[in-house]
Protein backbone atom coordinates (compact mmCIF):
# COMPACT_ATOMS: atom_id res chain seq x y z
CA UNK A 1 0.00 0.00 0.00
CA UNK A 2 1.42 3.53 -1.43
CA UNK A 3 2.66 5.07 2.34
CA UNK A 4 0.49 8.45 1.19
CA UNK A 5 -2.62 6.67 1.39
CA UNK A 6 -1.78 5.41 4.99
CA UNK A 7 -3.89 7.29 7.80
CA UNK A 8 -1.25 9.81 9.43
CA UNK A 9 0.36 9.96 13.09
CA UNK A 10 1.77 12.18 14.82
CA UNK A 11 4.06 10.56 18.18
CA UNK A 12 5.60 13.11 20.09
CA UNK A 13 7.81 12.72 22.92
CA UNK A 14 10.96 14.45 24.26
CA UNK A 15 12.76 11.46 24.73
CA UNK A 16 14.18 10.14 21.24
CA UNK A 17 14.25 6.62 22.32
CA UNK A 18 10.23 6.86 23.04
CA UNK A 19 9.19 7.89 19.86
CA UNK A 20 11.40 5.28 17.82
CA UNK A 21 9.94 2.70 19.82
CA UNK A 22 6.40 4.43 18.89
CA UNK A 23 7.87 4.43 14.90
CA UNK A 24 8.21 0.66 15.36
CA UNK A 25 5.31 -0.24 16.14
CA UNK A 26 3.29 1.79 13.76
CA UNK A 27 5.42 2.14 10.89
CA UNK A 28 3.30 -1.14 9.22
CA UNK A 29 -0.33 0.12 9.18
CA UNK A 30 0.63 4.43 9.26
CA UNK A 31 2.43 6.69 7.79
CA UNK A 32 4.21 7.91 11.18
CA UNK A 33 5.77 11.35 12.00
CA UNK A 34 7.75 12.14 15.34
CA UNK A 35 8.38 15.52 17.06
CA UNK A 36 10.64 15.96 20.38
CA UNK A 37 8.38 18.67 21.84
CA UNK A 38 5.18 20.48 21.48
CA UNK A 39 6.23 23.26 19.53
CA UNK A 40 8.44 21.33 17.07
CA UNK A 41 4.80 18.72 16.93
CA UNK A 42 2.62 22.09 15.98
CA UNK A 43 5.00 22.99 13.09
CA UNK A 44 5.00 19.69 11.99
CA UNK A 45 1.42 19.03 12.03
CA UNK A 46 1.23 22.33 10.31
CA UNK A 47 3.41 21.51 8.05
CA UNK A 48 1.64 18.15 6.84
CA UNK A 49 -2.00 19.57 6.90
CA UNK A 50 -3.10 17.97 10.07
CA UNK A 51 -2.94 14.19 10.98
CA UNK A 52 -5.35 11.23 12.25
CA UNK A 53 -3.73 11.21 15.28
CA UNK A 54 -1.48 12.10 17.27
CA UNK A 55 -0.14 10.40 20.61
CA UNK A 56 1.69 12.94 23.01
CA UNK A 57 3.32 12.43 26.25
CA UNK A 58 2.37 14.11 29.06
CA UNK A 59 5.37 15.46 30.67
CA UNK A 60 7.42 17.16 28.71
CA UNK A 61 10.03 20.69 29.17
CA UNK A 62 8.78 24.06 28.15
CA UNK A 63 4.97 22.47 26.89
CA UNK A 64 3.30 19.32 28.36
CA UNK A 65 0.92 17.26 26.78
CA UNK A 66 -2.52 18.78 27.85
CA UNK A 67 -1.26 21.87 26.56
CA UNK A 68 0.12 20.81 23.48
CA UNK A 69 -2.62 18.59 22.41
CA UNK A 70 -5.32 21.75 23.79
CA UNK A 71 -3.48 23.53 20.35
CA UNK A 72 -4.02 20.37 18.49
CA UNK A 73 -7.45 20.76 19.69
CA UNK A 74 -7.79 24.64 18.51
CA UNK A 75 -6.62 24.29 15.03
CA UNK A 76 -7.42 20.64 14.50
CA UNK A 77 -10.75 19.68 15.89
CA UNK A 78 -10.57 17.13 13.80
CA UNK A 79 -7.70 15.19 15.25
CA UNK A 80 -7.71 12.45 17.61
CA UNK A 81 -5.29 12.84 20.82
CA UNK A 82 -4.49 10.46 23.26
CA UNK A 83 -2.15 11.06 25.77
CA UNK A 84 0.94 8.49 27.37
CA UNK A 85 2.14 9.34 30.55
CA UNK A 86 4.57 7.92 33.05
CA UNK A 87 2.71 9.21 36.03
CA UNK A 88 -0.91 8.81 35.63
CA UNK A 89 -2.11 11.52 38.31
CA UNK A 90 -5.63 12.62 39.36
CA UNK A 91 -4.76 16.15 38.84
CA UNK A 92 -2.72 16.42 35.12
CA UNK A 93 -5.82 13.68 34.13
CA UNK A 94 -8.35 15.95 34.91
CA UNK A 95 -6.43 19.04 33.67
CA UNK A 96 -5.96 16.92 30.24
CA UNK A 97 -9.33 15.52 29.41
CA UNK A 98 -10.94 19.69 30.83
CA UNK A 99 -8.41 21.11 28.04
CA UNK A 100 -7.95 19.17 25.37
CA UNK A 101 -10.92 16.68 25.12
CA UNK A 102 -8.30 13.10 25.23
CA UNK A 103 -9.90 10.08 23.31
CA UNK A 104 -7.23 7.62 25.43
CA UNK A 105 -4.96 7.33 27.99
CA UNK A 106 -1.83 5.33 27.77
CA UNK A 107 0.33 4.34 30.58
CA UNK A 108 4.00 3.91 30.15
CA UNK A 109 5.47 1.49 29.73
CA UNK A 110 2.61 0.92 26.98
CA UNK A 111 2.38 -2.62 25.34
CA UNK A 112 2.72 -2.65 21.74
CA UNK A 113 -0.56 -4.49 21.14
CA UNK A 114 -2.14 -2.13 23.55
CA UNK A 115 -0.55 1.03 21.28
CA UNK A 116 -1.84 -0.51 18.19
CA UNK A 117 -5.06 -0.84 19.43
CA UNK A 118 -5.97 2.26 20.87
CA UNK A 119 -4.35 4.19 17.67
CA UNK A 120 -6.38 1.96 15.42
CA UNK A 121 -9.66 3.32 17.37
CA UNK A 122 -8.16 6.64 17.57
CA UNK A 123 -8.11 6.58 13.78
CA UNK A 124 -11.45 5.01 13.38
CA UNK A 125 -12.75 7.81 15.93
CA UNK A 126 -11.38 10.51 13.17
CA UNK A 127 -13.19 9.16 10.21
CA UNK A 128 -16.22 9.06 12.32
CA UNK A 129 -15.93 13.00 12.68
CA UNK A 130 -14.60 13.79 9.38
CA UNK A 131 -17.46 11.95 8.05
CA UNK A 132 -19.96 13.63 10.16
CA UNK A 133 -18.50 17.26 9.36
CA UNK A 134 -19.19 16.00 6.06
CA UNK A 135 -22.83 15.08 6.05
CA UNK A 136 -23.46 18.55 8.52
CA UNK A 137 -21.68 20.49 6.24
CA UNK A 138 -23.47 19.45 3.29
CA UNK A 139 -27.26 18.62 4.56
CA UNK A 140 -27.22 21.00 7.39
CA UNK A 141 -25.35 23.63 6.16
CA UNK A 142 -26.86 23.40 3.15
CA UNK A 143 -30.56 23.84 3.99
CA UNK A 144 -29.47 27.29 6.13
CA UNK A 145 -27.50 28.42 3.00
CA UNK A 146 -30.92 28.02 1.02
CA UNK A 147 -32.69 29.52 3.72
CA UNK A 148 -31.06 32.64 4.09
CA UNK A 149 -30.55 32.68 0.00
CA UNK A 150 -34.42 33.06 0.11
CA UNK A 151 -34.57 35.51 3.32
CA UNK A 152 -32.51 37.70 1.80
CA UNK A 153 -34.57 37.99 -1.59
CA UNK A 154 -38.22 38.72 1.12
CA UNK A 155 -35.53 40.78 3.81
CA UNK A 156 -32.25 42.39 1.78
CA UNK A 157 -30.94 44.92 4.12
CA UNK A 158 -31.04 41.82 7.41
CA UNK A 159 -30.01 38.83 5.23
CA UNK A 160 -27.79 40.35 2.75
CA UNK A 161 -25.71 41.33 5.64
CA UNK A 162 -26.01 38.05 6.97
CA UNK A 163 -23.90 36.82 3.39
CA UNK A 164 -20.84 39.13 3.98
CA UNK A 165 -20.91 38.47 7.44
CA UNK A 166 -20.43 34.74 6.20
CA UNK A 167 -17.99 35.28 3.96
CA UNK A 168 -16.29 37.53 6.08
CA UNK A 169 -15.71 35.40 8.61
CA UNK A 170 -15.12 32.31 6.98
CA UNK A 171 -11.85 34.00 4.54
CA UNK A 172 -10.36 35.31 8.00
CA UNK A 173 -10.96 32.01 9.74
CA UNK A 174 -9.12 30.48 6.68
CA UNK A 175 -6.24 32.77 6.96
CA UNK A 176 -6.01 31.62 11.04
CA UNK A 177 -5.57 27.94 9.36
CA UNK A 178 -8.90 27.05 10.50
CA UNK A 179 -10.67 25.65 7.01
CA UNK A 180 -14.19 23.76 7.28
CA UNK A 181 -15.14 25.86 10.18
CA UNK A 182 -19.08 24.81 9.67
CA UNK A 183 -19.81 25.71 12.66
CA UNK A 184 -18.79 28.99 12.58
CA UNK A 185 -20.22 29.16 9.22
CA UNK A 186 -23.71 28.15 10.12
CA UNK A 187 -23.43 30.87 12.85
CA UNK A 188 -22.72 33.41 10.67
CA UNK A 189 -25.39 33.21 8.44
CA UNK A 190 -28.18 32.69 11.36
CA UNK A 191 -26.87 35.62 13.03
CA UNK A 192 -29.91 37.46 11.73
CA UNK A 193 -32.49 35.33 12.13
CA UNK A 194 -34.24 36.98 14.91
CA UNK A 195 -34.49 40.30 13.02
CA UNK A 196 -37.69 38.03 11.03
CA UNK A 197 -39.51 39.38 14.32
CA UNK A 198 -38.47 43.26 13.31
CA UNK A 199 -40.52 45.57 11.11
CA UNK A 200 -38.78 46.46 8.20
CA UNK A 201 -38.25 49.88 9.06
CA UNK A 202 -36.66 49.14 12.54
CA UNK A 203 -34.31 46.51 10.66
CA UNK A 204 -33.71 49.74 8.02
CA UNK A 205 -32.66 51.93 10.89
CA UNK A 206 -30.25 49.70 12.16
CA UNK A 207 -28.91 48.72 9.04
CA UNK A 208 -28.51 52.57 8.47
CA UNK A 209 -27.05 53.08 12.02
CA UNK A 210 -29.95 55.63 13.24
CA UNK A 211 -30.91 56.43 16.66
CA UNK A 212 -33.69 54.25 18.05
CA UNK A 213 -36.19 55.25 20.18
CA UNK A 214 -36.61 53.27 23.43
CA UNK A 215 -39.34 51.17 22.20
CA UNK A 216 -37.04 50.29 19.21
CA UNK A 217 -34.61 49.72 21.44
CA UNK A 218 -36.72 47.01 23.62
CA UNK A 219 -37.49 45.28 20.44
CA UNK A 220 -33.66 45.05 18.64
CA UNK A 221 -32.82 43.74 22.38
CA UNK A 222 -35.02 40.54 21.92
CA UNK A 223 -33.50 39.44 18.57
CA UNK A 224 -31.10 37.14 20.15
CA UNK A 225 -33.66 35.26 22.17
CA UNK A 226 -36.13 35.20 19.04
CA UNK A 227 -33.31 33.40 17.38
CA UNK A 228 -32.86 30.83 20.20
CA UNK A 229 -36.13 30.20 19.86
CA UNK A 230 -36.49 29.54 16.72
CA UNK A 231 -33.12 27.33 16.39
CA UNK A 232 -33.68 25.16 19.20
CA UNK A 233 -35.07 22.57 18.21
CA UNK A 234 -32.99 21.70 15.36
CA UNK A 235 -31.14 18.66 16.03
CA UNK A 236 -27.18 18.75 15.53
CA UNK A 237 -27.23 22.78 16.07
CA UNK A 238 -25.78 22.83 19.32
CA UNK A 239 -21.93 24.41 18.70
CA UNK A 240 -23.79 26.64 16.15
CA UNK A 241 -26.13 27.92 19.17
CA UNK A 242 -23.12 28.42 21.93
CA UNK A 243 -21.73 30.49 19.58
CA UNK A 244 -24.81 32.80 19.31
CA UNK A 245 -25.70 32.14 22.80
CA UNK A 246 -21.57 33.45 24.21
CA UNK A 247 -22.43 36.91 21.51
CA UNK A 248 -24.18 38.01 24.33
CA UNK A 249 -21.68 37.53 27.19
CA UNK A 250 -19.58 39.67 28.94
CA UNK A 251 -15.68 40.09 27.65
CA UNK A 252 -14.24 38.52 30.48
CA UNK A 253 -17.21 35.56 29.61
CA UNK A 254 -16.02 35.15 26.12
CA UNK A 255 -12.22 35.49 26.89
CA UNK A 256 -12.62 32.49 29.10
CA UNK A 257 -13.73 30.61 26.47
CA UNK A 258 -10.23 30.52 25.06
CA UNK A 259 -9.45 29.48 21.15
CA UNK A 260 -11.35 26.11 20.76
CA UNK A 261 -14.48 26.09 18.12
CA UNK A 262 -16.86 27.94 20.15
CA UNK A 263 -14.69 30.56 21.77
CA UNK A 264 -12.53 31.32 18.51
CA UNK A 265 -15.74 31.52 16.68
CA UNK A 266 -17.91 33.62 19.08
CA UNK A 267 -15.17 36.24 18.60
CA UNK A 268 -14.56 35.88 15.05
CA UNK A 269 -17.90 36.50 14.52
CA UNK A 270 -18.03 39.43 17.17
CA UNK A 271 -15.46 41.16 15.57
CA UNK A 272 -16.54 40.84 11.72
CA UNK A 273 -19.90 41.82 12.73
CA UNK A 274 -18.41 45.71 14.62
CA UNK A 275 -16.28 46.07 12.17
CA UNK A 276 -19.11 45.63 9.22
CA UNK A 277 -21.48 48.03 11.40
CA UNK A 278 -18.52 50.74 11.64
CA UNK A 279 -17.81 50.39 7.52
CA UNK A 280 -21.85 50.12 6.96
CA UNK A 281 -21.58 53.53 9.18
CA UNK A 282 -18.77 54.97 5.89
CA UNK A 283 -15.91 54.54 8.29
CA UNK A 284 -12.60 53.89 6.51
CA UNK A 285 -11.06 50.38 6.62
CA UNK A 286 -8.16 51.82 8.90
CA UNK A 287 -10.58 54.01 11.16
CA UNK A 288 -12.74 50.25 11.46
CA UNK A 289 -9.33 48.94 12.64
CA UNK A 290 -8.17 51.55 15.27
CA UNK A 291 -11.44 51.47 16.59
CA UNK A 292 -11.72 47.70 16.51
CA UNK A 293 -7.89 47.91 18.69
CA UNK A 294 -9.80 49.71 21.74
CA UNK A 295 -12.35 46.63 22.32
CA UNK A 296 -8.78 43.96 22.77
CA UNK A 297 -10.95 43.12 26.45
CA UNK A 298 -13.32 41.53 24.12
CA UNK A 299 -11.59 40.18 20.86
CA UNK A 300 -7.85 39.78 22.54
CA UNK A 301 -5.32 41.69 20.69
CA UNK A 302 -3.41 39.09 18.84
CA UNK A 303 -6.94 38.25 17.51
CA UNK A 304 -7.42 42.15 16.03
CA UNK A 305 -4.08 42.46 14.63
CA UNK A 306 -4.28 38.92 12.28
CA UNK A 307 -7.56 41.03 10.98
CA UNK A 308 -6.34 43.77 10.51
CA UNK A 309 -3.27 42.14 8.42
CA UNK A 310 -6.36 39.93 6.68
CA UNK A 311 -8.10 42.78 5.57
CA UNK A 312 -4.27 44.48 4.18
CA UNK A 313 -3.69 41.14 2.90
CA UNK A 314 -7.23 40.19 1.60
CA UNK A 315 -7.41 43.68 -0.68
CA UNK A 316 -6.58 42.25 -3.76
CA UNK A 317 -8.23 38.91 -4.11
CA UNK A 318 -11.03 39.95 -6.06
CA UNK A 319 -11.70 42.18 -9.17
CA UNK A 320 -14.52 44.87 -8.63
CA UNK A 321 -16.49 45.70 -12.23
CA UNK A 322 -18.95 47.87 -13.27
CA UNK A 323 -21.74 45.53 -15.48
CA UNK A 324 -25.30 45.28 -16.04
CA UNK A 325 -27.16 44.26 -13.34
CA UNK A 326 -28.88 41.08 -15.81
CA UNK A 327 -24.91 39.79 -15.97
CA UNK A 328 -24.57 39.13 -12.39
CA UNK A 329 -23.58 35.26 -12.29
CA UNK A 330 -23.44 33.55 -8.87
CA UNK A 331 -20.25 33.74 -7.17
CA UNK A 332 -20.71 37.42 -7.37
CA UNK A 333 -20.74 40.17 -4.87
CA UNK A 334 -22.93 43.09 -5.33
CA UNK A 335 -21.13 46.00 -3.43
CA UNK A 336 -23.84 48.56 -3.58
CA UNK A 337 -27.51 49.14 -2.76
CA UNK A 338 -29.69 48.40 -5.36
CA UNK A 339 -33.02 49.94 -5.38
CA UNK A 340 -36.26 50.68 -7.30
CA UNK A 341 -37.32 54.37 -8.59
CA UNK A 342 -39.80 54.05 -5.92
CA UNK A 343 -36.46 53.63 -3.12
CA UNK A 344 -37.32 50.28 -2.05
CA UNK A 345 -34.27 48.25 -1.35
CA UNK A 346 -34.08 45.23 -3.53
CA UNK A 347 -30.78 44.20 -2.85
CA UNK A 348 -28.25 45.19 0.10
CA UNK A 349 -24.90 45.91 -0.35
CA UNK A 350 -22.37 42.88 0.04
CA UNK A 351 -25.33 40.31 -1.29
CA UNK A 352 -23.74 36.87 -2.72
CA UNK A 353 -25.51 35.77 -5.70
CA UNK A 354 -26.92 32.89 -5.44
CA UNK A 355 -29.53 31.05 -8.44
CA UNK A 356 -32.30 32.14 -5.78
CA UNK A 357 -31.97 35.74 -6.62
CA UNK A 358 -31.23 35.18 -10.19
CA UNK A 359 -34.44 33.38 -10.51
CA UNK A 360 -36.31 36.55 -8.73
CA UNK A 361 -34.07 38.98 -10.92
CA UNK A 362 -36.15 38.00 -14.12
CA UNK A 363 -39.41 39.63 -12.55
CA UNK A 364 -36.95 42.98 -12.39
CA UNK A 365 -38.27 45.55 -15.10
CA UNK A 366 -36.02 46.56 -18.60
CA UNK A 367 -35.17 49.83 -16.78
CA UNK A 368 -33.53 47.85 -13.45
CA UNK A 369 -32.06 45.17 -15.33
CA UNK A 370 -30.13 47.67 -17.70
CA UNK A 371 -28.50 48.88 -14.70
CA UNK A 372 -24.40 49.53 -14.30
CA UNK A 373 -23.54 48.46 -10.58
CA UNK A 374 -20.54 47.70 -9.14
CA UNK A 375 -19.72 43.93 -8.35
CA UNK A 376 -16.81 42.05 -6.57
CA UNK A 377 -15.66 38.84 -8.85
CA UNK A 378 -13.38 36.06 -6.67
CA UNK A 379 -9.89 35.43 -7.76
CA UNK A 380 -9.76 31.88 -8.94
CA UNK A 381 -7.55 30.20 -7.07
CA UNK A 382 -4.35 28.81 -8.24
CA UNK A 383 -2.23 25.77 -7.70
CA UNK A 384 0.15 28.06 -5.56
CA UNK A 385 -2.82 29.41 -3.47
CA UNK A 386 -3.86 26.59 -1.96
Amino acid sequence: MNKSNLPRVLCVDDESRIVEGLVLHLRKDYEVHTALSGDEGLKSLKQMGGAAVVVSDMRMPGMDGATFLHHVLAVYPDTTRILLTGEPGRDSAIAAVNTAQIFRFLTKPCPADQLRTAVEAGVIQHRLIRAERTILKETLVGCIKALVDVLAITNPVAFGRAGRIKRLSIEFAESLGCRDYWQLEAAAMLSHIGYLSLPASLVDKLYNGETLTPEEKTLAEGVPEVAMNLLENIPRLDPVMQILAAMRWTDEQIMRLGDGTIGLGTRILLLVLEYDVLITQGHATDVAVQTLRRRASRFGEELIEKFAHHLGAGSGRAEARQIPLKAVQPGMVIMQDIRTHLGTLLVARGFDVSNAFLERSRSFGPELLNEIIKVQIPAVKTATDA
